[in-house]
C-alpha cells in the first residue's frame, strides 16, 4: 500500500526539522537533487508511460490505480526523488551509506503507476548505476510492510539486480509479483520472528548474491501502532532492524543507499521518531 498516504506527506517536511533539531545531522548533510531527464527514466519506464504522465493523459483507471490525482508538480516531485536516489547511490559509494528523506516507491511498474507511487526510484537507480558501470551486481533490501510488486517485476529478467522483499503476508498487494526472494509474514508478527527472519536471511543472501551495492527501503509501516501494517513490531525492534541491515552493510564493505518508504502510524511522532531512528543509526555506524 501507498508509501505517499495522504496523512504522512508532511512526515517529508518534519523528519529533516527533527533530525536538525536534535544534531543528528547539519544543513551540509542535506542535498537538494535535480531532476531526472526522461532519457534516463526511460532506462527503467517505458517511453509510453513517461508521456502520459508528462502530458497528464493517464485513463481514469491509471489514475485510480495510482490512488491519487496527477498533476505537473507530482509529476515533477517524482523526477527528483528518484534523481536523490541515485545521487545516494553515489555518494553511499564515497561514505559507506547515504539516505534519502523521500523514496521507496516499490510499487511503480515499468508502465504503470500503483499503490501510489508514479516512478520507481530503486529499479531507476539501479539501470542508471548498471548502464554506467557504476555497479554489477546488485542486492535490494525491501523490510517496508507491503511487498515491493514493481520492483519485483521490473527485475524479474535481469540477473544482475537481486530483489528481497519481507513483507505482510495478507497486506497489499493482493496478487503478489515474484521476487527473488520473498518472506510473508503472518499478521500480527512480532519483533522477535521479525528479526529471527532477518538474522537468519540477510547474511546468506550477502554470500549467494555477491553485490557490490545494496538498496535498503526502511518502511516503519512494520510498526504496531501502524494503521495498515498488521504487523505488532515495537519501535525499539525497528530500530534493531536498522541497525542489523547497516552493521551488515559496513562489517562486509558494501556500500548502501537507504529511501524511507511507508509509515502510517496515528501519531504523527512515533512515524518521525521511528524514521529519524534510521538516520540515528546510519550516523552512529558509519560516521
Amino acid at each position: 500500500m501507498p508509501e505517499n498516504h495522504r496523512f504522512p506527506m508532511i512526515k517529508y517536511e518534519l523528519l529533516p526539522e527533527q533530525l536538525l533539531y536534535e544534531g543528528t545531522v547539519t544543513e551540509d548533510s542535506f542535498f537538494h537533487p535535480d531532476a531526472l531527464t526522461n532519457e534516463e527514466i526511460t532506462l527503467t519506464h517505458s517511453a509510453k508511460y513517461i508521456d502520459k504522465l508528462d502530458s497528464l493523459s493517464l485513463s481514469r483507471k491509471e489514475i485510480r490505480d495510482i490512488g491519487f490525482p496527477v498533476s505537473k508538480d507530482l509529476i515533477v516531485r517524482g523526477k527528483h526523488i528518484s534523481k536523490g536516489t541515485y545521487l545516494c547511490a553515489n555518494y553511499a559509494q564515497e561514505y559507506g551509506v547515504a539516505m534519502n528523506i523521500a523514496g521507496g516507491t516499490h510499487h511503480a511498474f515499468k508502465d504503470r503507476g500503483e499503490g501510489f507511487c508514479v516512478l520507481n526510484d530503486f529499479a531507476i537507480a539501479s539501470n542508471l548505476l548498471l548502464a554506467r558501470g557504476e555497479a554489477s551486481k546488485i542486492l535490494f533490501i525491501d523490510l517496508d510492510v507491503h511487498q515491493g510488486n514493481g520492483n519485483a517485476k521490473i527485475f524479474e529478467d535481469e540477473p544482475r539486480v537481486f530483489t528481497f522483499s519481507m513483507h505482510g503476508e495478507k497486506n497489499y498487494p493482493l496478487r503478489k509479483q515474484k521476487s527473488n526472494l520473498d518472506i510473508g509474514l503472518p499478521d500480527k508478527s512480532d519483533g522477535g520472528l521479525f528479526m529471527k527472519h532477518l538474522t537468519d536471511t540477510l547474511p546468506r543472501l550477502i554470500d549467494e548474491v555477491e553485490p557490490d551495492f545494496i538498496f535498503y527501503l526502511a518502511g516503519v509501516d512494520i510498526l504496531e501502532t501502524d494503521k495498515l501494517g498488521r504487523l505488532s513490531v515495537s519501535k525499539a525492534d525497528c530500530l534493531a532492524r536498522d541497525q542489523y541491515v547497516l552493521n551488515t552493510c559496513k562489517s562486509n564493505n558494501i556500500p548502501v543507499a537507504v529511501s524511507m518508504g511507508g509509515g502510517y502510524s496515528e501519531k504523527i511522532a512515533d512515524i518521525i521518531d521511528a524514521h529519524a531512528n534510521t538516520f540515528r543509526a546510519a550516523q552512529e555506524i558509519f560516521f
